[in-house]
């Protein structure tokens, strides 16, 4: 009877595969992260707070006096000008032409409280119904109110907020004079009694 024999070779088990512990954001970077942040944010803000900013945008002041002076010698109109209080300022000034070719004065002011106020006159002959149309943007007749020892014809815009006084009458005579702007009656008719007549000289 033969022998059977067995051999077997050495019991071997493997070895599970030693792997890694998966990563973790530790404490020390998270707080490091956080502290860079806060470098970087207290950087920008000492940046910002260090740029000059520009609160209001100055323009030139306008010289309405020695425009207004020029013009009275050049056209001969004893036109007018406002002696307004601190606060009002000029904006723009000019001898313009009309669309019919006449020239006409005309002097813009912002007052305190934000109001666009400005004086236009022309001579009568130029001062056509198209120039005072467009002078107050289409406005429609709204009665009259005195001023300034004048009877004043009061106009209102239906396309824009523009309210105007129309006089043929106010001071040589030979002159029509439009005040309008954003401003209510009674303000145009403050200014109207602030219009003083330029010297020839």
């Amino acid at each position: 009877m033969g022998r059977v024999s067995t051999t077997s070779g050495p019991d071997t088990v493997s070895a599970p595969a030693l792997s890694r512990p998966p990563a973790r954001c530790g404490f020390g970077n998270l707080r490091s992260m956080v502290m860079s942040m806060v470098v970087v944010l207290a950087a920008v803000l000492a940046w910002v707070a260090m740029v000059p900013r520009v609160q209001e945008i100055s323009q030139p002041a306008v010289d309405v006096t020695s425009v207004a002076v020029q013009v009275r010698r050049e056209t001969g109109w004893a036109i007018s000008q406002p002696q307004l209080p601190p606060g009002w300022k000029a904006t723009n000034v000019r001898l313009e032409s009309t669309a019919e070719g006449a020239r006409a004065w005309h002097v813009g002011y912002l007052s305190p409280g934000g109001h666009y106020v400005s004086i236009d006159q022309a001579a009568v002959s130029g001062a056509t119904l198209s120039w005072i149309s467009a002078r107050t943007s289409n406005g429609q007749a709204e009665g009259t109110l005195s001023s300034a020892g004048t009877t004043w014809h009061k106009l209102s815009s239906r396309d824009i907020v523009q309210r105007s006084l129309v006089s043929k009458d106010f001071g040589a005579g030979d002159l029509t004079t439009v005040l309008s702007g954003t401003a209510p009656y009674t303000q145009l008719a403050q200014f109207a009694e602030a219009l003083e007549p330029v010297p020839a000289s």
